[in-house]
């Protein structure tokens, strides 16, 4: 019959964990293995299947066309409303991103 797939998002249980698979950190995404991009203001939408961030900063790394690993999703950036550089001190700098709204392409495999 019909079983979910790997693919297909849907209802995950709620953790309070600090980190995502592999230890990997929770506000952050990674490319290729290594982490790309910092994120804030965080909405995940299961229902229309995509991820809003407020804000993507340190993305001087992030391929944006390419697909993206944020906490157990597969993510593809899929409109930005705004883009500028800044340079407000060591941990926030380089290309910033806002208004980013992402598909949600699957969940990463175990």
């Amino acid at each position: 019959m019909n079983q979910p797939s790997q693919t297909n998002p849907g209802p995950r249980p709620a953790g309070g964990e600090t980190t995502s698979p592999g230890g990997r950190e929770k506000d952050a995404l990674y490319q290729g293995g290594r982490m790309v991009a910092r994120v804030a203001e965080v909405e995940i939408d299961l229902d229309s299947k995509e991820v809003r961030f407020g804000e993507v900063s340190n993305s001087e790394d992030l391929m944006i066309p390419d697909e993206c690993e944020f906490r157990e999703y597969r993510i593809l950036i899929h409109r930005i409303a705004y883009a500028t550089k800044i340079q407000r001190g060591e941990e926030h700098k380089g290309r910033v991103l806002r208004g980013v709204v992402c598909d949600l392409l699957g969940y990463l495999e175990a």
